[in-house]
Formats: structure tokens, sequence, C-alpha cells
């Protein structure tokens, strides 16, 4: 196996050496792609002396040294990337000696695609744990029971009852599998991860590899992209909407996508549009679904288990 991590950098000096480190560690790892995004701290000098300091790292930003997003930077990640495989691994994140255990296995199949396990979750301090552990916990972000790959696409839309999730960082995928589709959406300054996992779940074949413990570790601090959530009731962010905007559209023009799911999708994006829409809008929206497509109020905002990353 030679496997190519990519990881985006911005605003991460403090953090991506560990990330690094923990990529390094393992023989497999053919090259550890950094794509510094403009960011508005020391991260880019930081990242040159690692691309110095060792042979398999390698800096990148983009052509015109702007800053363009996790999603973008991923995609040229992928572009410049030599690796048969590919694995993601965000800079204030990092590997546990486990990482690739799993894969040394499953992918001597060739109708596997892709392998995903599970992630912990540590804090980079008192702050950072007081703000964030009603989100995260100290709970594994996993998929609870091994699914067979047809299922694992309506499983992240919560359609097969309680499936969990599982994080981009602890994916890997066969680079070939990426040909025939796109990689991460550009217009998505949030949950872009999240999208590209549902598309990729619905093209590939994701095979469950270690689940039952880590194998990655989310690091989580005061300047983590994650929105303030109030415990008390959901607030869904307009950012959630987008999400499920952009899921609607590439389902409505995906013709092989069964109806059942494509309005099961549609009903989510309803619901997150009802919950964020301002008071008179919300109501005139919930009087028309309710005589047309009741389930429309309810599916999404009520019944789905949402992903983490989406808060």
């Amino acid at each position: 196996m030679k496997i190519s991590v990519i990881i985006p950098v911005y605003n991460a000096e403090n953090y991506v050496s560990q990330a690094v480190e923990s990529a390094l560690q393992f023989e497999n790892v053919y090259e550890v792609i950094l794509v510094e995004d403009k960011s508005p701290d020391n991260a880019l000098k930081v990242c040159r002396k690692l691309a110095e300091k060792h042979d398999r790292v390698k800096l990148f930003q983009h052509p015109d040294k702007g800053n363009h997003g996790a999603g973008a930077s991923r995609n040229l990640g992928i572009e410049k990337s030599e690796g048969d495989f590919i694995a993601f691994l965000d800079a204030d994140d990092y590997y546990l000696p486990n990482r690739f255990d799993a894969e040394k296995e499953l992918f001597i199949n060739k109708d596997v695609d892709g392998v995903y396990g599970a992630i912990g979750v540590h804090y980079y301090g008192e702050k950072a744990k007081q703000r964030y552990y009603k989100i995260f916990g100290d709970r594994l972000t996993t998929v609870y029971k091994k699914h067979a790959p047809k299922d694992v696409f309506p499983g992240q839309l919560n359609m097969k009852g309680t499936f969990g999730l599982f994080s981009i960082d602890a994916l890997t995928i066969r680079k070939s599998s990426l040909r025939n589709m796109e990689y991460f959406f550009k217009n998505l300054d949030l949950h872009e991860d999240t999208e590209f996992l549902f598309r990729l779940s619905y093209y590939h074949n994701l095979y469950p590899g270690i689940i039952d413990k880590a194998v990655a570790v989310r690091g989580v601090h005061e300047n983590n992209r994650i929105s303030k959530v109030d415990t008390r009731e959901v607030k869904p962010a307009s950012t959630r909407v987008m999400l499920w905007k952009e899921v609607n559209h590439w389902a409505e023009n995906e013709n092989a996508i069964p109806d059942d799911i494509k309005l099961h999708i549609k009903r989510v994006y309803r619901s997150f549009q009802i919950a964020n829409a301002p008071p008179l809008k919300k109501w005139g929206m919930i009087t028309k679904y309710l005589f047309t497509d009741y389930k429309s109020i309810r599916s999404g905002l009520y019944n789905i288990n949402f992903r983490s990353d989406l808060f």
C-alpha cells in the first residue's frame, strides 16, 4: 500500500506538527501532503519547516496563495497525490498506531473501494472541554455495527435505524475509485466532508474497519470550526440548510437513486428550511406542508441522528 495523507492547514500552527508526526509513523504512508490555505497565524512557517525536515512531507498552496476552504484544499491534495490510496487528516487531529491495521487486510479484496473506522476525542484545554463536551463527550464517533456496503448510504441518511457515523479522519479510499466522481464541493464552507461522504457511500463500496475503538483522534480546542449549540432546543444553522440543499440538488439529478431515498432527502432539506426560517415564513411553510407533505415538517429535524460534525 502507498498511502497519501492529505492535511488541509488553516490556523493550525500549534497542532499541525503533531498531525504530521502521527501520519509519518506508518511505513505505508508514502507521502503527507500539506495544503496551506492562507492561514492568519504562523502555520505556513511551521509547514515549511516540516517539509524541510521530512522527505515524505510535501507542501502546497493554492495557485493564487489565497484562502479557498477545506474542500478545495483537499481537492488540491488529491490532485497532487501520488499514492494508490488516499487518507485524510485535519490539521488539529492525529492518527493512532492502529490507524491502517484493517486496511492492510481489507484492501486485498479489489471490490473494497474504501474503509472507515472510529475516532475518539481529545480536548486541548479545560475551556474547550467546557464548551464542546456537550457535543462530543468522551464517546467514539463510530458506526455501531458492521453493515454491508449497500446499506452505508441509506444508513448515513438515517434510513436504517440507529446507524451511527464515521469521520473523514478514519476513512481510506482507493484512489482509482475517485476518478469518476466529483471531489469535494467547493461552495460549502462547512460540512463539505459530510456531503462528500454521502456521495462516496452511494457510488462506492465502503467497508467497516475497526469500529469498536478509535483509530484517530479529533482534537477539540477553542478555535474549532463548530457552531455554538444550545442543547435546550435544536437550532440548525443556515450552513446545514446549505448542506442539505446541495445534497438534495445532487439527488434530484442522480437518476439511479431510488425515489424513496430522494423523497427522504427532500424532506430533511425542507425540515431544515422550516426550522431555520423567520417566524412568519416558518408558519407559512408549516401550513403549506401540513396539507401537501406532512412528513416534511418532522422528518429530518426530529428523526435524524445528526452527525456530530454538523454542529
